[in-house]
């Protein structure tokens, strides 16, 4: 890796002033923050990964259900033009891009193709495919912009609901996960990291949250840094899918790294005492 790369975790041992890191501090103390924060990474991109599955499917059914698998071209069901000509926009672009590399199709030997590719390879009418096709397709910018502007509103409600939580406080950890997301895909730092968008603190008690909310509401400077984010996915993996051991995950990563100052994510003492992470389905 890059000095530059390394140079973020090497100024979290500096001891107070700039360049000059505490003494006793060896190369081996600055590598394992980094591979810790490596692997928390991975772990969170992979409970976004199961979050930003679910969303897809679940946009893509409610709709579905009610007009059709192509219900994504009719702008009834957006509240502004402008979401709706971009989904359009990019679904052209994605078939455009598809068909220009059709000639090299089936060249791998691969028996298995995408649901994208078969329809491409079989059907010229209509010329999107079923919504089912298109939302695998979408970014997770696109399938965010859609959930902000489902028509009607209590739309959002259902898919929300799916979820586990309302459509508020979804739309706004959909923020948060499309940063994190950013920063998980790009290897950056997402240790002692300023998100810049915070999730919503929920409100309605429908919604599973920590036991103690005083945690995070009690100090404020907490909300600023990525536990609540953290707190957000495993309410809604409570919900999918409800058997998740991530939670759990979770805490082993953290306990296997005593020496990370979990501070700098916002994490309290105790943390996982509180039975919000080891609640399971009734």
């Amino acid at each position: 890796m890059g000095y530059y790369r390394l140079s973020a975790y090497v100024r979290s041992f500096e001891g107070g002033e700039r360049d000059i890191i505490r003494p006793g501090t060896t190369f081996d103390d600055v590598l394992g923050l980094y591979v810790f924060d490596r692997k928390l990474r991975l772990l969170v991109l992979d409970a976004i990964e199961r979050i930003e599955v679910a969303l897809r499917a679940s946009i893509s059914d409610h709709l579905a259900r009610i007009d059709g698998p192509h219900w994504y071209e009719n702008s009834r069901h957006f509240t502004t033009r402008t979401t709706h000509s971009k989904l359009l926009a990019d679904v052209n672009e994605i078939l455009r891009l598809q068909r220009a590399r059709r000639p090299e199709s089936g060249l791998s030997g691969d028996r298995f193709v995408s649901a994208l590719d078969y329809y491409v390879g079989h059907f010229d009418k209509p010329v999107r495919p079923p919504t089912w096709v298109v939302f695998e397709e979408l970014s997770f910018g696109t399938i965010r912009a859609v959930f902000d502007a489902l028509a009607p509103r209590d739309l959002q409600s259902k898919v929300a609901r799916s979820l586990g939580v309302v459509a508020p406080v979804l739309s706004s950890w959909l923020k948060s996960y499309q940063r994190v997301r950013n920063i998980c895909a790009h290897h950056g730092r997402l240790w002692n990291c300023g998100l810049g968008v915070y999730p919503a603190l929920p409100k309605s008690r429908s919604i599973v949250w920590l036991d103690d909310p005083t945690v995070i509401t009690g100090e404020p400077w907490r909300r600023q840094r990525l536990y609540p984010v953290l707190v957000s996915i495993q309410t809604i993996l409570h919900t999918i899918p409800p058997r998740s051991t991530w939670g759990t995950r979770l805490h082993d990563l953290f306990e296997a790294s005593p020496d990370v100052p979990l501070s700098g994510m916002g994490v309290p003492d105790n943390w996982f005492d509180d039975p919000f992470w080891s609640r399971r389905p009734q």
